[in-house]
């Protein structure tokens, strides 16, 4: 999977999102949709993301308990 095309991506949805701070919850399966690979695949390289401090990743503490995406 293209890390750069992933990160656009989700870049693009951090920054459209109207909630503060900005933020959003990724589905996996429907990014793996969008650009034809296994959901595996895009787990991963959200992972190497946040590892490389590209993207931040945490929890909602309130119901339901999402995992999401922000920017650094």
């Amino acid at each position: 999977m293209e890390k750069e095309k992933l990160f656009q991506r989700v870049q693009s949805m951090i920054i459209s999102s109207a909630k503060k701070p900005k933020y959003t919850a990724i589905s996996t399966v429907k990014i793996a949709d969008l650009f034809n690979v296994k959901p595996d695949d895009v787990e991963k390289t959200l992972q190497e993301l946040v590892n490389e401090n590209r993207l931040k990743k945490s929890m909602l503490t309130d119901p339901p308990n999402y995992e999401i995406y922000l920017l650094p």
